[in-house]
């Protein structure tokens, strides 16, 4: 059975529905193959966890910008297998990449950001992928960055939206913390990445993730060279920034 801390109800009491509660009201506005969850850390394992026991068939997604550790790619195997479910890995357009690299090398990022990588190997993979939902559910908690600090249950998605289609995001566990995340995991014997037991708290592409301290927020070990307040990819782009809606050839 699930764990919940007393900070995290109180959290939930005020936007009045449980993680389950949530999800469970997505299955009921969009069909099966109209929504699905974006899967790589800790918190995407326990909605796979909640949702295959409410919807068997969920869709599952994940972002390979075949820079991963080893050991996520295994992880993704080992969750495949766990619940037996299909998981679809989003590749980056090798043309995008390989023009990236011809002209900045592999790790362009630590000199001028990492957006632009992140742009062609996360953001246009999942733009085109988004193109044929209608919805999708993610682990984004408030206590996760100083940017989401207002994340709610539910949104429109202004990121990918288009004038012509709009997209919903639920999420689900943004009124949870890393404790409560954690104690679920523990309590219903979820599988996760063992990197996390390395000190890895929030894991991305190998090149731009490292562990944190004891004392550290979990967010230090993504992009440790920029600013905080700029640590999104590009996925949650609305958390840093007011995002216009784009047609739907992109202007």
């Amino acid at each position: 059975m699930a764990t919940r801390s007393i900070e995290t109800t109180a959290l939930e009491s005020i936007d009045e529905r449980t993680a389950e509660s949530v999800i469970a009201d997505a299955f009921e506005q969009f069909a099966t193959d109209q929504i699905a969850i974006s899967f790589s850390g800790a918190e995407d394992i326990v909605l796979i966890d909640i949702a295959t026991k409410i919807r068997p068939g969920v869709q599952v997604f994940s972002l390979d910008t075949g820079r991963l550790h080893p050991e996520t790619y295994r992880f993704i195997e080992r969750v495949r297998d766990h619940y037996d479910i299909r998981i679809d890995l989003l590749m980056p357009d090798a043309h995008d990449v390989q023009d990236l690299v011809s002209r900045k090398g592999l790790f362009s990022f630590y000199r001028d950001g990492h957006q632009e990588c992140c742009s062609i190997r996360k953001i246009k993979p999942l733009r085109r992928h988004l193109a044929g939902l209608d919805a999708w559910i993610t682990g984004q908690r408030r206590d996760q960055s100083v940017t989401r600090t207002d994340v709610p249950i539910e949104q429109d998605d202004a990121a990918f939206s288009t004038l012509d289609h709009r997209v919903v995001k639920f999420n689900p566990l943004a009124g949870w913390t890393s404790a409560d995340v954690w104690a679920y995991i523990r309590a219903n014997e979820v599988p996760y990445n063992p990197l996390h037991d390395a000190g890895f708290m929030s894991i991305g592409c190998e090149p731009c993730t490292r562990p944190v301290g004891p004392h550290e927020h979990e967010r230090n070990g993504r992009w440790w060279w920029e600013e905080a307040g700029g640590k999104e990819c590009g996925l949650h782009a609305q958390n840093v920034r007011a995002v216009k809606f784009v047609g739907h050839n992109g202007r």
